[in-house]
């Protein structure tokens, strides 16, 4: 009786005691992941899993790499994502931004750990690379209040003598995003505290063979989830009681129904509303014969980020000819430019070559070109030539890199825009677009 009650834990019984991408087949696990639906859907698409104790491994072992080369004594994180990438471990992600109880301490010899919430030092039990679980680095006035002071003291002294221990002589720290009391109790203790930041994410911005995996597999369920969200849209609008948020909630269900996490923003609008771009999605009812545009934003399966971007022309009469001129152009822009990737291209010369916009577009372009991604949008940023700042991203693209590029074309004063974005693999050779999301063959121009 005990066994059958097991299996039927088992988040796919047919797989045995692993899953395929080597993590325990129990849906009573600690560590979060993908959903049977998710796991179905990959192997019907053909998809490989990745091996996520490999990929593990690869993370830790690039800042493990990263430390050494600068010379460093450990890297101490805050950041929830920094975390995540350290450890593959979860801890109310979103609760952690604005309010950092976690840290993690990587030292030069690899030794790693982790500070977690004080009733949760469990969440990390399934990584070996995690060798100790405390708690004690929720340094925030909520927390502590008028006595933050204090525990940033004893903190600092723990993570001072995990350095003396494991980089013996080396008081070199890198720190991402300190409290300020942290911060002044690391300085007190001796340490020399370095840029973090500048660390994980260039340790972040080429992922291997895993990574890859994963984010293929992220990807497929993001656009799975985006087709159930068209024919949401496409259904229901016509009826004329649809709001954007109707629309928009779609997308984060369906995210979640395959193991994806959150949605970073609220960046789909409809008709009018769409321009002047980032404004957030509302109340408004989506009419019939409307653009609806929007950027996922997405934190999906693995927690992978899926960044992509479509604009969808709603309704049974054919889109104005201007709107079609600007999805036409709004396509070439993201095009070209992807034509430009492969590795050894500066990031500066991406900026220099980039397809231009016409003028009665340049007002309203969007923030950047491309930018890295990874379990968010990360470095680097490649600017619009009249937003580069020299040598802030004088650095070459690299095989393993993965660039959102970018297309705003939205007409100054205009009542539309055109959102179009596609996610981007640096190949040894070249690249590959790993978006498969169609454009809307209506707004491209195709009669019907």
């Amino acid at each position: 009786m005990n066994e059958h009650y097991r299996d039927t834990r088992k988040i796919d019984p047919a797989r045995g005691a692993l899953l395929g991408d080597n993590t325990p087949n129990d849906a009573d696990r600690i560590e979060i992941g993908p959903t049977r639906l998710a796991y179905g859907e990959w192997a019907a698409a053909g998809l490989e899993l990745p091996d996520l104790q490999q990929m593990r491994r690869y993370r830790w072992q690039r800042l493990v790499d990263h430390i050494n080369a600068r010379d460093y004594a450990g890297l101490l994180v805050f950041d929830p994502l920094n975390i995540r990438y350290a450890t593959d471990s979860t801890n109310m992600q979103l609760w952690n931004t604005h309010n950092p109880f976690r840290a993690v301490l990587v030292c030069a010899d690899g030794y790693m750990v982790i500070w977690d919430y004080k009733n949760s030092p469990f969440l990390s039990a399934f990584n070996p690379l995690v060798r100790e679980a405390r708690s004690g680095a929720d340094l925030f006035y909520f927390d502590r209040g008028d006595k933050v002071d204090v525990a940033a003291d004893v903190f600092s002294n723990e993570v001072r003598g995990l350095l003396a221990e494991h980089a013996p002589g080396n008081r070199r720290l890198a720190v991402d995003k300190p409290m300020i009391h942290g911060l002044r109790a690391l300085e007190a203790q001796g340490l020399q505290i370095m840029e973090g930041e500048e660390l994980t994410e260039k340790a972040r911005s080429v992922k291997g063979p895993d990574e890859i995996r994963a984010m293929r597999c992220a990807s497929h369920a993001c656009e799975t989830a985006v087709a159930a969200m068209e024919h949401f849209a496409r259904e229901q609008v016509p009826l004329g009681q649809t709001s954007e948020d109707d629309i928009w909630a779609v997308l984060h269900a369906e995210n979640i129904r395959r193991g994806g996490e959150w949605i970073e923003t609220r960046l789909l609008t409809s008709g009018p509303r769409t321009n002047p771009w980032f404004q957030e999605c509302g109340a408004r009812i989506v009419q019939n014969n409307e653009i609806v545009a929007f950027d996922t934003d997405l934190i999906g399966s693995y927690g992978i980020c899926v960044d992509i971007s479509r604009t969808w022309w709603v309704g049974d009469r054919a889109p104005r000819a201007d709107m079609v001129d600007a999805m036409q152009h709004a396509h070439d822009h993201i095009m070209t430019n992807m034509q430009m990737l492969r590795p050894g291209v500066r990031i500066e010369d991406l900026c220099r070559n980039t397809h231009v916009l016409r003028p009665e577009f340049q007002a309203g372009k969007y923030g950047c070109l491309m930018h890295g991604v990874g379990l968010c949008d990360e470095w680097p940023l490649v600017a619009y030539p009249d937003k580069m700042v020299p040598g802030a991203f004088d650095y070459e693209l690299q095989a393993g890199m993965v660039l959102c590029v970018e297309a705003l074309v939205s007409p100054q004063g205009g009542d539309f825009s055109i959102k179009l974005e596609d996610q981007v693999l640096i190949t040894e050779d070249g690249f590959e677009n790993l978006t498969r999301y169609p454009f809307d063959p209506r707004l491209m121009g195709a009669a019907g």
